[in-house]
């Protein structure tokens, strides 16, 4: 009876934790997919510069998150199929799985924490040089483009400490906007993504570390149960 208790209480907290990796494995894909695809960023990343670093960053950043949410859905759908059918094939897939989400999660966390300004110096970086490059030459291409950042981060060129607005911000301003600093509002608007980002790896790496410690248990509850059921059991053989 209380193997049997323990596996039922383990099976329900195992379908209700496959059902939080699920939501979150889709949390990460929409997430992926607006941060590759949203205008702040595709802004950014289209400009064509060389030393434009943060196009990689968009680009991997991308490729991780749909690859981490294809783990996390598949992990999710193999512990539910394990936790019905009490199969250890499936059982050991979900761990697996599980583990391996998690061997994912705790680099690009480190990464986080290790070069948490460098999304955001790389976006500055572009800004810069397209902000420089209209202010030599005001007729250049890029100034399509930085009328298109100001517009989309609601910015007005870079902050002088005179106050005074030069003839880059006269002509790529909209004046609804003029005296918002470019630098600043980057940094403000990546510094809330990047947040938002954190707090959803540190929740998902809790949920895997569960998820691995429910898989093990589950797995050692059918394996010893059935060898409980065969006890007793005898095969008569005829000679």
């Amino acid at each position: 009876m209380g193997p049997r208790c323990g596996m039922r209480t383990t099976k329900c907290q195992l379908l209700a934790t496959s059902l939080c990796v699920m939501l979150l494995g889709l949390s990460i894909a929409t997430l992926s997919t607006v941060t590759h695809y949203g205008l702040h960023f595709t802004l950014i990343s289209n400009i064509s510069l060389e030393s434009n670093s943060y196009r990689f960053i968009h680009y991997a950043a991308f490729y991780f998150g749909i690859c981490l949410s294809m783990t996390l859905i598949l992990a999710a759908l193999l512990s539910s199929a394990a936790t019905v059918r009490e199969s250890q094939c499936l059982t050991a897939m979900g761990f697996f799985c599980f583990a391996l989400a998690f061997c994912g999660l705790i680099p690009a966390a480190c990464w986080r924490y290790m070069h948490s300004t460098e999304v955001e110096d790389s976006m500055m970086d572009v800004y810069d040089f397209v902000y420089e490059e209209v202010r030599r030459n005001s007729s250049s291409f890029r100034r399509h483009e930085l009328t298109a950042i100001h517009e989309a981060f609601l910015c007005c060129g870079k902050h002088s400490p005179f106050g005074d607005m030069t003839n880059v911000e006269h002509k790529t301003c909209p004046s609804s906007i003029a005296g918002q600093d470019c630098l600043q509002e980057i940094r403000d608007f990546l510094r809330k993504h990047m947040d938002f980002i954190s707090t959803l790896l540190g929740v998902t790496i809790g949920f895997m570390v569960y998820g691995m410690i429910l898989t093990s248990f589950l797995w050692f509850s059918i394996h010893f149960s059935n060898n409980l059921d065969r006890k007793g059991k005898y095969i008569l053989r005829e000679r």
